[in-house]
């Protein structure tokens, strides 16, 4: 039953019984993202920045481990959904491969390249090495960013969302129990400050890795990585990236957009960069329902796209879409209503709490169209079509947001900059729904005509 639920579960209960593990799953990974800045805030301002500004690297390095799964998750989904259980294999198989290939690159990079990247960064000598100390160890030591992002995918490939949720808490617990320990030096542990932290994930990362490999090994009933009689295939690899690509890009964009801003912001102050890495990490958690969703709907919508049922694709957007739209009404009243307590959490200065109250309260008036975004590129990307997803992340996140950031800031002043997210989520929105429902027309009508017939 855990190979073909996806073909004859109520599609309600499919959704919620896939998403609410990815739910969690991504809640508890965006929350040990801020439980990093929590701690390392109280270090000092500067490291909060530093960790502000390492994350466009780690964005990007993220961007490239998810656009790859996801790939391969489409990939595995739909053949699994066709009857092509070998084939699943073998592009599992080259998956692994990709992934460990990719993550040596990113290793390089971070072993060799730290330091002119800092540079690039920030013109501040103790930023710039603030910085390294935190590229040094989270970049270099990557594997385990990569892999569990690979063996999770592979069980959401199935429809085992349950797996992938606990290999992820199992790396977030340890994370965070570690955090406090490593960076102030508890229990014998000594004091390493910015170090400590980039420690802590890098070690919850690998466990967490190992989890979801072993979780795959003993409780994955169809999709196996199988090196005996192994052949590499330039058709799985491009049959991958068809999808992961976008998505690459998409997510890269997130990296580029956070690079530009924070340079912008840096010229007007450090406290700018600290509240706008603040924000990020806040948006993110509070997105993580919604890209849960849509994360769940690849799955869901690439078997039934395998299988040829059109009826049940068409259930699940008529279900994802009004449901993710509850989830950031939600997002956005909490955003409106507390954004002054949850500036503290990161022991905000005067001056970060001045800049951002008013500026989380405008940002959050753009939550529902994100949203849509974010959900609309996810289920074309369950079609095989990965583009909308790519177009709508840069419409959203770079080709109309950073050009308006820099006029209103250089312009208007910092109080204004927020105001151009407005602008780049409505172009965002009203491209991804537009087009997604046009892959609906040209893909699954003509499955649902076919059944009629």
């Amino acid at each position: 039953m855990k190979q073909n639920k996806m073909a004859v579960m109520p599609m309600g209960k499919l959704l919620f019984t896939m998403a609410v593990p990815l739910m969690l799953s991504l809640l508890v990974q965006s929350l040990y993202n801020i439980v990093d800045s929590i701690f390392v805030a109280r270090l000092s301002e500067d490291a909060l920045t530093a960790t502000s500004l390492v994350y466009a690297v780690q964005f990007l390095m993220i961007a490239v481990a998810v656009g790859t799964s996801v790939g391969l998750n489409a990939l595995l989904s739909q053949r699994v959904g066709a009857g092509k259980a070998e084939e699943a294999c073998h592009a599992a198989t080259t998956g692994l491969v990709l992934t460990l290939a990719t993550a040596a690159i990113f290793s390089l990079v971070g072993l060799f390249f730290s330091q002119p990247i800092a540079a690039l960064m920030t013109d501040d000598e103790t930023l710039q090495e603030l910085c390294i100390q935190y590229m040094e160890i989270c970049v270099v030591l990557c594997y385990g960013t990569f892999l569990q992002t690979y063996g999770q995918r592979l069980l959401q490939s199935v429809g085992d969302t349950v797996l992938s949720m606990c290999s992820l808490i199992i790396g977030a617990v340890v994370n965070i129990i570690l955090d406090p320990i490593m960076i102030f030096g508890l229990l014998g542990c000594p004091a390493m400050g910015i170090r400590g932290a980039a420690i802590a994930t890098v070690i919850g990362q690998c466990l967490g890795a190992v989890a979801a490999l072993g979780f795959n090994r003993w409780k994955n009933p169809t999709v196996h990585v199988k090196f005996r009689g192994f052949r590499w295939s330039w058709q799985d690899v491009a049959a991958i990236y068809r999808v992961g690509m976008p998505t690459i890009v998409m997510q890269a964009i997130g990296s580029i957009m956070t690079f530009a801003v924070n340079a912008v912001l840096i010229g007007v102050s450090s406290t700018a960069v600290a509240f706008f890495g603040v924000y990020y990490k806040l948006q993110n958690f509070l997105m993580m329902p919604m890209n849960g969703l849509g994360q769940a709907a690849i799955p869901v919508v690439g078997y039934n796209y395998g299988a040829g049922n059109g009826e049940r694709i068409r259930q699940a957007w008529k279900i994802v879409i009004p449901t993710g739209v509850i989830f950031a009404l939600i997002g956005t009243a909490i955003f409106l209503i507390f954004p002054e307590q949850l500036l503290l959490l990161f022991s905000a200065s005067d001056e970060m709490l001045a800049m951002g109250v008013p500026a989380l309260r405008i940002i959050s008036l753009t939550f529902v169209c994100a949203t849509l975004t974010i959900i609309c590129g996810y289920f074309a990307s369950g079609l095989g079509n990965g583009v909308i997803n790519m177009l709508g992340g840069a419409l959203r996140q770079l080709v109309l947001l950073v050009p308006l950031v820099w006029l209103l800031t250089s312009f208007l002043g910092i109080d204004y900059t927020w105001y151009a997210m407005w602008v780049s989520e409505l172009a965002a929105v009203l491209y991804s729904v537009t087009a997604t429902r046009r892959e609906l027309r040209n893909k699954v009508d003509p499955l649902m005509q076919r059944a009629a017939d």
